[in-house]
């Protein structure tokens, strides 16, 4: 669905109020090609009672990595440290490559943050709003609106939370957002406003950021994803 400027903006505004604590930073830190930082975004996801972070799987394909840490995504205040370092950052990761997704159980994040004092303040992406195979079905050739929730790249490294309000078409049978994205958006959720079959209007998280090609991103759509994640 297509939706005019001014509720493309109210509709970003209101999913940074909902989801903004889902969104984290992620990137490898191991040696890699001079222009490419490994510099991703990974989401919380909760479906069945158990939740996940999701991202790019090829920004898993690495020695080392690490998942920044937000002021606003950590308690109590100040105890925190800036990242949670992952060492072993490919065995972490359960890789689903014919998708282009990984997905990490979050029960050993939630270790980690007791045994370093703190605790998880985050939101995540409910399975209510994740899109089923109806709604991606639903997506067809003509562009609708959709929003990306990610953290960029910013000057000194700064990796701040950011919106990009972008078009979502099929094209030869393949969902894609139809621009190229800033460096940092690789695994960010991508969100749609879509009509169900009963008529009413929702929400939908449509998937997540594939790596660029032909001047656009395909994506990993939901449907696909919720299997993965049922399934491991």
């Amino acid at each position: 669905m297509l939706l005019d400027p001014e509720t493309e903006n109210d509709v970003a505004y209101e999913l940074c109020q909902l989801l903004g604590r889902a969104i984290l930073p992620i990137r490898r830190t191991d040696a890699g090609p001079a222009d490419d930082r490994g510099e991703g975004t990974a989401f919380l996801y909760t479906g069945q009672g158990r939740e996940h972070l999701l991202t790019a799987d090829a920004l898993t394909r690495a020695g080392a990595g690490e998942i920044g840490l937000r002021a606003s995504v950590t308690e109590p205040a100040g105890v925190a440290a800036h990242a949670v370092a992952l060492p072993d950052l490919a065995d972490r990761w359960r890789h689903h490559g014919d998708l282009g997704v990984a997905v990490l159980p979050t029960v050993a994040l939630h270790e980690h943050a007791a045994g370093e004092g703190w605790r998880w303040r985050t939101q995540q992406v409910p399975d209510a709003i994740a899109a089923d195979r109806d709604a991606i079905a639903r997506i067809g050739a003509e562009p609708g609106s959709a929003v990306v929730l990610a953290h960029g790249v910013g000057a000194g490294g700064a990796r701040p939370l950011e919106v990009a309000i972008e078009r979502v078409a099929r094209v030869g049978g393949v969902v894609r957002l139809m621009a190229e994205l800033p460096a940092g958006y690789l695994g960010a959720p991508v969100f749609g406003v879509q009509a169900g079959g009963d008529g009413e209007v929702g929400l939908r998280c449509l998937g997540l950021v594939l790596p660029a090609r032909d001047g656009g991103h395909p994506l990993a759509t939901f449907d696909r994803i919720r299997a993965a994640v049922d399934a491991s």
